[in-house]
């Protein structure tokens, strides 16, 4: 059988190949799985219809039992409970020893209040006289009690508790409910010796009524209920179509089965109908389904084969296409890859299959691109030594600018006689410089920085006069962390020279350093002139290969270390990482405030 088939799919691929004049081994490859997989498809499709369908039907069978089996249990769990409260009524009927008496009408309205579903409790004598009924109300005058079912029960059956069909409520004038009364012959004992009496409780139907009328069977299907004797209907959710002979139920064939399911083809359509018989009154609740959405369900489902099989077929020929390309295109991949070589693309591998030409070929250009690779890492390494170095040598410049102006202030001191400023002033500049030095290293500590910047200031409020006033706080737990040198002067500087020294009132400038997260943050304030929205929008996003570069209406750079906004935010970047930087935030004749944001790092020796 297996070599039919195969000789079948070989002949079909040779026809459809020559009819074609395709030879291309991609094309027979994904035409032979093609076909294979519309055979599979195909054959697997039908077989799961067939079980599918005769699943759905088993379990709508199923469930339909179920459903009317749980309407069952439900109902007499309801009527149980109304039997044991009529037997508590008659318990109280007996107990008192007399009807009516004040004992027994507080007794059973008390029984009337604890259920919301019961109507009235009556008591008549075998003639039909009323004895007593509670509440009390007064009684139509032509009731006929005797010729009433229920009451008929009740002395043909003494001592066993019958269950009405439902009817509108006749015995009291005003009311009009729709009630299933319970009624039993009873016998109780007063003055005048041993007394019989028929007792009636009548229960408001309203709640048998919901029960059933939440139940449906599928979109269509519902419950209906007859009695086991004369198929009388107990309940239809269309009783008004029943009762006007616009609907037709099959009860007679109903009748017949106590529990159980059968096909009815009466009402002119196919139905699936399911009965069980309740134990305590003998009504038989019919569960009705059609067996049109069974069948809604089976189309559904050969529905969804069909929308599957070309789901599958697409699929499939991605993945033969995908396949057959890896088999016949190696050469291809190699192209596409040397293209994006050719772009600067250079992360970029190619898969290696086998040792024959192709392979050895992807091979050597996997070590050639990884050359490059290198070679290009190789050049920008160099590149940025060579940044830090530029940046290095700018840095240095600060010295010989700030030294001149320094020692010149010292000279003009010294000529005035201000030797204790003199001394003052030269030991800050000293401590300026050492710090600056650092034993050539590039970073400090914070505590190391903020003292720089601390001499700093104290050299420039003595040239300055006393202009302007600082305060330098910090956090103990920032204080050993380790900074890149030299970055809070050159926004001091900045801060004197642009924002402070063309003012009228004295300045003042704030420095704090602060542990927030993983960052160390400084900030220099000022209550200087501030910048406009755009000048400040635009001073740190200009091209950093201007490396001098001072704040907005800034004086030459003869006047002041040379080290720029840009400067410091470049460097910063340059050795920690572009998440790091300065963060500035200005409003004319309110100053300014920048924030410098750097990684809290601790050093080899502070960790020891």
């Amino acid at each position: 059988m297996i070599r039919l088939v195969l000789r079948v799919f070989r002949w079909l691929l040779s026809v459809i190949t020559d009819t074609l004049r395709v030879k291309s081994i991609q094309f027979i490859i994904t035409l032979a799985i093609m076909l294979i997989t519309l055979t599979v498809m195909t054959v697997v499709s039908f077989v799961l219809y067939n079980k599918f369908s005769e699943t759905a039907e088993q379990n709508t069978f199923l469930n339909n039992q179920q459903i009317v089996d749980q309407v069952n249990a439900n109902l007499e769990v309801y009527l149980k409970g109304m039997a044991e409260t009529f037997e508590f009524a008659d318990e109280e009927v007996l107990r008192t020893g007399g009807v009516p008496t004040e004992e027994l009408r507080d007794r059973l309205e008390t029984i009337l209040r604890t259920r919301e579903d019961l109507v009235s409790v009556s008591i008549f004598t075998p003639k039909g006289v009323s004895i007593a009924n509670y509440p009390e109300q007064p009684m139509r005058s032509n009731t006929r009690v005797t010729e009433q079912s229920w009451f008929t029960s009740a002395l043909d059956n003494p001592n066993h508790l019958s269950f009405s069909l439902p009817h509108i409520q006749n015995l009291f004038r005003g009311s009009y409910t729709w009630v299933v009364s319970m009624s039993k012959g009873i016998t109780y004992a007063d003055e005048r010796g041993r007394v019989d009496a028929v007792l009636v409780i009548d229960i408001n139907f309203k709640t048998i009524d919901e029960l059933l009328r939440k139940v449906s069977l599928g979109q269509k299907g519902y419950v209906y209920m007859i009695d086991k004797s004369a198929g009388n209907i107990v309940y239809h959710p269309q009783q008004e179509l029943i009762y006007s002979g616009l609907k037709y139920e099959n009860v007679e064939q109903a009748l017949k089965y106590t529990f159980g399911t059968y096909i009815d083809h009466s009402a002119g359509e196919t139905r699936l109908i399911t009965i069980k018989t309740t134990d305590i009154v003998g009504w038989k609740i019919v569960g009705v389904s059609f067996m049109d959405e069974i069948i809604t369900t089976k189309r559904n489902i050969g529905g969804f084969m069909l929308w599957l099989l070309p789901f599958v077929l697409v699929f499939v020929l991605l993945i033969s296409a995908y396949m057959s390309a890896r088999i016949s295109n190696p050469i291809k991949r190699l192209e596409r890859s040397m293209a994006k070589v050719e772009q600067g693309d250079f992360d970029i591998y190619l898969p290696v299959n086998g040792d024959n030409e192709v392979g050895r070929l992807s091979r050597r250009f996997n070590i050639m691109v990884g050359r490059i690779r290198e070679q290009t890492e190789q050049i920008i390494e160099e590149q940025e030594a060579k940044r830090k170095g530029e940046l290095e040598v700018l840095q240095a410049q600060i010295h010989p600018h700030f030294l001149y102006n320094t020692l010149n202030s010292v000279v003009r001191m010294a000529g005035s006689g201000k030797s204790e400023e003199v001394i003052e002033m030269i030991t800050a500049l000293s401590r300026f410089f050492r710090i600056s030095l650092s034993r050539g290293k590039h970073s400090i500590t914070v505590q190391e920085e903020l003292e720089h910047v601390r001499n700093y200031l104290v050299i420039q409020k003595f040239r300055y006069k006393n202009k302007f006033t600082y305060t330098i706080t910090a956090d103990e737990a920032v204080l050993k962390r380790r900074t890149l040198k030299l970055i809070l002067q050159p926004l001091v500087e900045n801060a004197i020279y642009h924002g402070i020294e063309m003012m009228v009132d004295p300045g003042e400038i704030v420095i704090t350093a602060a542990l927030e997260g993983e960052e160390v943050i400084f900030h220099v304030r000022d209550n200087g002139l501030g910048m406009a929205p755009d000048k400040l929008a635009t001073l740190l996003s200009s091209s950093h290969s201007a490396s001098i570069v001072q704040l907005p209406g800034s004086k030459s750079d003869s006047e002041g270390s040379g080290v720029g906004v840009r400067n410091v935010n470049e460097r910063i970047k340059l050795y920690y990482g572009s998440r790091y930087g300065l963060r500035i935030t200005s409003e004319l004749e309110e100053g300014t405030d920048v924030s410098i944001h750097i990684p809290a790092l601790l050093g080899e020796e502070d960790k020891r």
